[in-house]
């Protein structure tokens, strides 16, 4: 492995032209952008990342970010309960804060929360056009949040005849799902519009039989204009509205709350103009976005709980500005060169009364600055491409921090073999909380730090209707925050996360598309002689799942899905000292079909969790059971 990857790094620093390339697989073909911060073939692209269409989206008849998420390779996801809670996502083992969400390269990361995570529960699909997922550290690209991967949802642009679509479903635990949207071109001008809503009773989130439900409402709404001045001048603004309310139970075995919820109410303001100098050869966009979080829970004294109560409220806001630059000054090299500048706000209160008495804790309005710039060359000629960039980061707080990247890959023609690898640095700023919070805040805090590397290779047979891919990643983290015997945040915790990433697909066979993966991940905490040989919670060795997908005809399209997760541990926190403790491995199969009964109305349904498994991904939550949905597709 050590004499493939010299090898690769030789070609990549020698720029070594070799013989032209005329593959033309179709998946290879597929243009990303979240992998180079611009629109790159997967051939030319050296990083592991995987994509969601808006073809898979429908196939999947999935109505949830979470979703689609759990048959990404490197991906782990858990939930804290059933539909609507609390959703997080691992990737390559490492914590979820350290992965950077976005929608249309705005990133979404809320600024409330103790530590800048992104939670996926209220993240609906209908207003989606593809996710990007893209593993391994991405600070160089991204800045903070980006120490373990990014990714990145891309909505859609009304830039096809004028047309409205209408969907519904129903079913299991009082289901249903409703959503229209309109979307077209008028002259110069795009549009898209969106509006959907659903509602189920879904499950207790604390597991229990005599439990009541824990339901989930949500109301999303999105507008995307586009207008295009001149062949050298584009705007497009944008608006995302969401606000979901969700019951919710106390985090203890046997803590069911029949009047604890939690109401959300998510803004996103963008817009982005992009410009074209001589001839294409300069390629100017500027972004400016507006992000805002409010968060209200309340807690009132019940027959369960006749003795405590709480009130809470998180107010979390995120400014951006972000202007790139790409230059092909240099045949065969685009040279991106970008600044940007971010503002995070919080505030927050927390009330509450116990048998013990009132405690009351206040998060006075706190503002952090990050401002960031970086260049990257992007080489690319025939059959061997490589990226390497290199970013300078400043924080009004813990100063500034340089982070890098390299990525190349080399295509042997003669094999049909993808050879790849990449290797990259990445940095966590603390949040506001963990810098001004009472009692537990401190202010001289560094960022957390990744250093990742991996080496892989996809082979393709059979006329290029099967892919095979096996990558060997490694991340190490340090300078991780924990608490002192005060429980005053400091940096001291470190952590490695090893494993092996493999994929299987099958593209269009006589109309069967198949896609598996697998991935073996080990994680260690290692801060502390004792610990590290145990995995980090929450995170399996072993996972893999499998997607079968087959179009009968023209009108009738089935489908099968199966999720795997091995043993993974968790800890007992209602004990003192906390226990550790196994949760089970679990199989979980899905079944979907569709009809097309009219050209313009399409039948569909699925059956999930077909077999009934009981399973938890976090200790005493609960999750769905078997469950049956039906509903209808109108395109006019």
């Amino acid at each position: 492995m050590k004499k493939i990857f010299l090898t690769i790094l030789i070609f990549s620093t020698t720029k070594i032209i070799l013989s032209q390339n005329n593959f033309s697989n179709t998946e290879l073909n597929e243009i990303v952008v979240t992998a180079n911060k611009y629109e790159t073939s997967l051939f030319n692209t050296a990083s592991s990342v995987s994509v969601i269409s808006s073809d898979d989206i429908l196939k999947m008849q999935s109505n949830s970010v979470v979703e689609l998420l759990n048959n990404i390779p490197g991906l782990t996801i858990v939930q804290q309960g059933g539909t609507g809670k609390l959703s997080s996502v691992f990737m390559r083992g490492a914590n979820s804060n350290f992965v950077l969400v976005m929608v249309d390269n705005v990133e979404i990361n809320d600024p409330s929360s103790a530590n800048n995570a992104f939670d996926f529960s209220s993240l609906l699909v209908s207003d989606i056009e593809r996710i990007e997922i893209v593993r391994g550290p991405q600070s160089t690209l991204y800045g903070s949040e980006a120490a373990a991967g990014v990714i990145n949802i891309l909505t859609k642009t009304g830039n096809e005849i004028p047309g409205i679509n209408l969907k519904a479903e129903g079913g299991s635990n009082n289901f249903y799902s409703g959503n229209i949207s309109a979307k077209g071109e008028i002259i110069n001008l795009n549009y898209f519009a969106n509006f959907s809503r659903i509602q189920t009773d879904a499950v207790s989130s604390i597991k229990g039989n005599d439990f009541e439900t824990d339901g989930f409402k949500n109301n999303s709404a999105f507008l995307k204009l586009g207008y295009e001045l001149s062949k050298m001048f584009d705007l497009n603004i944008s608006y995302k509205f969401t606000k979901s309310d969700t019951e919710l139970d106390q985090s203890y075995a046997g803590g069911d709350d029949p009047n604890f919820s939690s109401d959300f109410e998510s803004h996103l303001f963008n817009s982005k103009f992009n410009l074209i100098f001589f001839d294409g050869d300069w390629e100017s966009s500027f972004n400016a976005s507006f992000f805002k979080n409010l968060t209200t829970s309340l807690d009132k004294v019940d027959n369960y709980n006749p003795f405590t109560s709480s009130n809470s409220f998180y107010d979390g806001r995120r400014t951006t500005f972000n202007w790139q630059n790409n230059l092909k000054i240099v045949k065969n090299n685009i040279i991106s060169i970008g600044i940007d500048s971010k503002i995070d706000q919080s505030n927050s209160t927390y009330f509450s009364e116990s048998e013990y008495g009132p405690f009351e804790s206040k998060f006075p309005k706190e503002s952090l600055t990050t401002n960031g710039i970086f260049i990257q060359d992007m080489f690319s000629m025939n059959n061997f491409s490589s990226t390497a960039g290199v970013r300078y980061d400043n924080n009004e707080k813990f100063g500034s921090i340089l982070t890098y990247r390299f990525a190349p890959m080399y295509f042997i023609e003669i094999s049909n073999t993808k050879l790849k690898s990449s290797l990259g640095t990445g940095f966590k700023a603390p949040s506001l909380f963990n810098l001004f919070a009472p009692y537990y805040g401190n202010l001289d805090l560094k960022p957390e730090k990744s250093f990742g590397w991996d080496l892989g290779f996809e082979q393709f047979l059979l006329n290029n209707k099967i892919s095979v891919g096996l990558t060997y990643f490694n991340i190490d983290f340090k300078d991780m925050l924990g608490y002192d015997e005060n429980f005053r945040t400091i940096n001291i915790n470190k952590a490695v996360s090893k494993g092996i990433e493999a994929s299987f697909e099958l593209y269009n066979f006589y109309g069967i598309n198949l896609n598996a993966q697998y991935t073996y991940n080990e994680t260690n905490d290692i801060s502390f002689k004792e610990l590290e040989n145990q995995q980090l919670i929450r995170r399996p060795k072993n996972y893999f799942a499998i997607d079968l997908n087959y179009q009968i005809n023209t009108l009738f399209n089935a489908g099968l899905n199966v999720i795997h997760s091995g043993t993974k541990f968790d800890n007992d926190f209602s004990t003192f000292p906390t226990t550790r403790v196994i949760l089970s491995e679990y199989t979980l199969v899905n079944l979907r079909t569709s009809y097309q009964i009219l050209d313009y109305l399409k039948l569909f349904g699925r059956i999930e969790n077909l077999f009934n498994t009981e399973y938890e991904n976090i200790l005493n939550y609960g999750t769905l059971g078997r469950s049956i949905y039906l509903g209808f597709d109108v395109n006019l």
